[in-house]
């Protein structure tokens, strides 16, 4: 089965308000065109410097998304032409977003991420610290970047019933940061939850972005230079 079909095949099993991220991550360029030629424009990225490579080597209609971890230094190099950064769990992450977006005229997407695993490797905040962040004076003076919802990763287990729990522990907290900081805000609507193995649970748990690679890539490569 061909890349494209692998993304046709998740797009027709999912519900039409849930989005797709192919996570195209140390993929090569040509198996990003494959899935491009075949319509797709929405592709998921962890390493600023591979990412920057791959937007000027590629169309620029694509939607590119920032995945991993994002040290505040490296802000910078994305901060032109990146659709949505997934993992935002400082204040001091988000002044450096806004700076960025600022030098480059931009008001730039952000999810807030949480730890909801049982692992403590996953970076991410509590409740309580998002709270703290949105509520703050610096927050309310940052006019270059949007909160548009919350994004979260699963322990990796074959327990789906930890799994499940873990989702909905997410689906709660934007609930309560809907209810409570972003009550009349029509961009807060993102739960960026669910990847190959578990995607089907976080839909079934209110999830409205799946980040998928290996099941529509094939087993992950170390990306050439």
């Amino acid at each position: 089965m061909s890349i494209s079909q692998r993304i046709n095949e998740i797009q027709e099993s999912i519900p039409q308000h849930v989005k797709l991220v192919a996570v195209s991550k140390t993929k090569p360029n040509k198996d990003i065109m494959e899935a491009y030629e075949g319509g797709y424009r929405i592709f998921g990225e962890n390493k600023p410097q591979e990412l920057v490579q791959k937007y000027t080597d590629l169309p620029k209609d694509i939607q590119w998304h920032f995945i991993g971890h994002l040290q505040t230094n490296k802000v910078k190099y994305i901060a032109p032409f990146v659709s949505l950064i997934h993992a935002v769990d400082s204040i001091k992450l988000l002044k450096e977003i806004n700076k960025q977006a600022k030098k480059n005229n931009r008001t730039i997407d952000c999810l807030l991420q949480f730890h909801i695993a049982a692992e403590q490797t996953k970076f991410g905040l509590t409740l309580e610290e998002a709270q703290e962040i949105v509520n703050s004076d610096d927050f309310k003076l940052l006019e270059n970047i949007q909160i548009t919802g919350v994004m979260g990763m699963a322990t990796f287990t074959p327990d789906k019933t930890q799994v499940k729990k873990e989702f909905t522990n997410l689906k709660s907290i934007f609930e309560e940061l809907k209810l409570k900081n972003f009550p009349l805000s029509t961009c807060f609507k993102e739960i960026s939850m669910g990847m190959s193995g578990d995607y089907k649970i976080a839909i079934e748990t209110g999830s409205t972005m799946i980040r998928v690679g290996s099941t529509i890539f094939g087993a992950r490569e170390l990306f050439k230079k």
